[in-house]
């Protein structure tokens, strides 16, 4: 198979070729190529399938229908491998429901997903790092409740392993009774609010725990500037922190939340408008990591009820690659290539998967994204309900497998 007038996109370069797939393996990447069966790509892009490391299933809930239509719907955005976060229903925190899981990934026909473990058990003890990691869970997730004794075994098991720690930072006491950031619009809805420091606070002691023990820490989901650049002077001292942040983060602030929006109800909350653009800026200035759509969708049996007892989330994952495009490319806010690099390359780092760019003898594992198609969002549950989005994945290549939209 060759794709012609491609344009091939990876972290490196961007540039006009065709492109010869055998067997599932690149074998040639020039101009002028023929084939009795080929593609004309119109100048599509052609670049590498996205990893999302932070997305949930419907209502949270683990069974195997629930992990087809997530694994079928990323595809559709582009998005080849997921990992999917410890904290559903019941928890990845133990070897039974992690083979329960297991179970469920078998024959899936769209995006690879990995298990997330949860290393805080409900009653906020250790759960068996070691022996689920050696069953199989990808990497492990703490959050911040955690206490400083237990975070720093959870510490060591991360030194021992050798793998990055996926960090919510949050403050349990400050957490419990919020539902939204607290600033002026909290106040205007008459909502209860969380303070940034809830994240602030503990981004700064897990630095400190990561600088101690050389250990890597990915901060999820963060949503406040200052923990960005909380992050940003510690890799200025050799510590091994990134940061991950959503699209929703850098195109909503709180103001979403007016007229008791529950779409707009996330976890981590809508930012300030002024701390969404700074956001902005971070995102300009390089000192972000990688992106995540935050999928995480729900029943409208739990999103339309009244603002504080709405579930947290919305849905993103089958429109990811038009959002990022969009909202992010075509604005000029950031590169194609940056974006591969913030949607891929980083993303595969930080779960030891290995990043490789389009190049001949590589297998291949990307998509054609043709730029010029529109589409509107007909989602209730989608921040961008309504908005007309560019640019739609036509094709996806995973090894000898080809999927067509």
């Amino acid at each position: 198979m060759v794709i012609l007038n491609t344009i091939v996109c990876d972290a490196e370069k961007e540039y006009e070729a065709d492109i010869r797939i055998e067997n599932g393996v690149i074998s040639e990447i020039a101009k002028d190529l023929k084939d009795t069966q080929s593609i004309d790509a119109k100048g599509a892009y052609f670049m590498p399938l996205m990893i999302d490391t932070n997305v949930r299933l419907l209502d949270s809930t683990l069974n195997s229908k629930n992990l087809k239509n997530l694994s079928d719907e990323a595809l559709k955005g582009g998005v080849g491998h997921l990992v999917l976060n410890a904290d559903s229903e019941p928890v990845i925190d133990n070897e039974v429901v992690l083979e329960f899981a297991q179970n469920g990934l078998r024959d899936l026909d769209g995006s690879k997903i990995d298990l997330m473990l949860n290393s805080l058990k409900e009653d906020s003890t250790l759960s068996n790092i070691a022996i689920l990691l050696k069953s199989g869970a990808k990497v492990p997730f703490m959050s911040t409740i955690a206490k400083n004794d237990v975070a720093i075994k959870i510490a060591e098991y991360a030194l021992m392993y050798d793998v990055t720690i996926f960090c919510k930072a949050e403050d349990n006491s400050l957490i419990k009774s919020g539902v939204m950031l607290e600033a002026r619009v909290n106040s205007k809805l008459g909502l209860a609010g969380i303070p940034d420091l809830s994240e602030v606070l503990h981004v700064s002691r897990m630095i400190e725990i990561a600088r101690h023990f050389k250990i890597k820490i990915l901060f999820k989901s963060v949503a406040s500037p200052r923990s960005i650049y909380l992050i940003n002077q510690a890799k200025k001292d050799g510590v091994e922190v990134s940061c991950e942040v959503s699209i929703h983060h850098l195109m909503f602030c709180d103001e979403a939340c007016e007229d008791f929006n529950t779409t707009a109800k996330l976890d981590p909350p809508l930012a300030s408008k002024s701390d969404m653009k700074l956001l902005q800026d971070a995102l300009k200035n390089k000192q972000i990591d990688i992106l995540t759509t935050l999928h995480q969708p729900n029943s409208p049996l739990n999103k339309e009820v009244a603002f504080f007892n709405a579930a947290y989330g919305c849905e993103a994952i089958s429109d990811a690659m038009p959002l990022y495009y969009t909202k992010l490319v075509k604005s000029k806010m950031i590169s194609m290539s940056e974006l591969v690099k913030l949607t891929t390359k980083n993303s595969a780092n930080s779960i030891k998967e290995k990043y490789v760019n389009i190049e001949v003898g590589q297998k291949v594992n990307a998509m054609l994204f043709d730029k010029n198609v529109k589409n509107v969002v007909n989602n209730e549950q989608s921040l961008y309900n309504g908005q007309t989005l560019n640019g739609k994945v036509i094709m996806t290549f995973m090894n000898e497998n080809v999927t067509r939209f």
